[in-house]
């Protein structure tokens, strides 16, 4: 039967805050971040802390103590509930998505557009089926993939699941690469897709085409776009607002009325009596789905020498 009190390097009639103190310690010293070969040691210390900061545990430890014949109930506790985690089904990683960034204007975001998009993606090689060769089962992970190290015990197990450094986590390694993807299972490849760019689209908002993206795992990924309206010819875009940058001279500013390109057909605007370029003006429901369109007043003019 395991001494908990000489694992935490403790006398039997130690303190609480002794136990506490001595654990901290021990952990520090021993965890497997600072010290890699301290792993077992460490789940030790997380046991015995365990069972001798509890009081029920540490009196039934004491009576399991004094009869050597009672048992050990508390590693069986332990050695059960690693069983089960350790026992886990494992789940295949599907391929990632591609990322790509599309950028579009506030004019074609207002009217909505189809567009060709052209980018390079992996697909499956040909020669030897996406396998990248000839393969055997990893002896490291035994084909699962992964590897898992458990520290702490009772209700104190943690594990971490890392994926196998041998095989990089997918289960087998390579007898004999393949020669024409040097034993990736996929080749780059250039592609293109006309993709419907909906109306009111915004920036930061993504469009998903699937199995467009990367062969990766046996499988294709799907192909992610993201959005990003940007300012073109005075035209902005915030929200379901319509902005416009109008440049006027010190003529144009004495007329009556402003011409206002729209992307529905230009709109004849009357002058404000104050032109205030801190406070622009609005059209009412002219912005994108019921939005606003709002002008931003500016002056340009040269000044005489």
């Amino acid at each position: 039967m395991k001494d908990y009190y000489k694992i935490l390097e403790v006398e039997e009639n130690a303190s609480d805050d002794d136990i506490k103190k001595s654990y901290r310690n021990l952990s520090k010293k021993y965890h497997p971040d600072v010290n890699p070969e301290g792993a077992e040691k460490f789940k030790e210390i997380a046991e015995a802390y365990d069972v001798l900061s509890d009081k029920t545990k540490k009196a039934q430890y004491t009576q399991s103590k004094s009869n050597p014949y009672a048992g050990t109930p508390f590693q069986d506790m332990f050695n059960t509930m690693f069983q089960q985690t350790h026992a886990q089904p494992r789940h295949r990683k599907s391929a990632p998505d591609k990322i790509i960034k599309l950028q579009i204007t506030p004019i074609e975001s207002y009217k909505g557009i189809e567009k060709t998009l052209y980018y390079v993606r992996d697909i499956n090689c040909n020669t030897c089926n996406g396998s990248g060769g000839d393969q055997q089962l990893c002896t490291t992970c035994n084909g699962t993939g992964a590897q898992v190290k458990t520290f702490g015990t009772g209700f104190m197990v943690q594990q971490v699941r890392t994926a196998c450094q041998t095989c990089g986590g997918k289960g087998y390694t390579l007898v004999h690469k393949c020669y024409y993807c040097d034993g990736r299972g996929s080749k780059p490849n250039s592609n293109e897709v006309r993709i419907n760019i909906p109306v009111g689209i915004d920036s930061g908002q993504f469009l998903k085409l699937q199995n467009l993206g990367d062969y990766r795992n046996g499988d294709y990924g799907d192909l992610v776009v993201q959005i990003e309206v940007v300012e073109k010819d005075g035209f902005e875009k915030f929200n379901n607002d319509l902005i416009y940058n109008l440049t006027l001279n010190l003529e144009e500013i004495q007329q009556d009325r402003f011409l206002i390109p729209h992307p529905d057909g230009d709109l004849n605007m009357a002058a404000p009596k104050i032109f205030d370029t801190g406070k622009p003006l609005r059209l009412k429901g002219k912005g994108f789905n019921g939005g606003d369109m709002y002008v931003k007043l500016n002056v340009k003019f040269e000044r005489p020498i």
